[in-house]
């Protein structure tokens, strides 16, 4: 069973940058990896997602131009870096194994594997 750890999180300013990251106890290479968030009160929805190789990303209109999602084999991560972060970015961001190959769906259903979650909260 895979174990993903996410951390990065915390509070942070409006207009402000984090920077996420997910460790995976095995190796992610054949996977398409994603970042999901649940804020409170509503549905966890996709932010953003990467192919097994890293050659196709995609983003939440809500964040696109303002997060990057990238991987890194050999450390077995995925990351996310969050800039120009605004108050409706707070939420409880989840990494998750997706599916073997170029697909980066976008139904959390079609995910195995979930790490515990890191807490954004964006204030001043």
């Amino acid at each position: 069973q895979v174990q993903l750890v996410e951390s990065g999180g915390g509070l942070v300013q409006p207009g402000g940058s984090l920077r996420l990251s997910c460790a995976a106890s095995q190796r992610l290479s054949i996977y398409s990896m994603a970042w999901f968030r649940q804020a409170p009160g509503k549905e966890r929805e996709f932010v953003a997602g990467i192919s097994w190789n890293g050659g196709s990303t995609d983003y939440a209109d809500s964040v696109k131009g303002r997060f990057t999602i990238s991987r890194d084999h050999a450390k077995n991560t995925v990351s996310l870096q969050m800039n120009s972060l605004k108050p409706g970015d707070t939420a409880v961001y989840y990494c998750a194994q997706g599916s073997i190959g170029y697909r980066i769906p976008r139904p959390s259903s079609e995910y195995t594997y979930w790490g515990q979650g890191t807490q954004v909260t964006v204030s001043s």
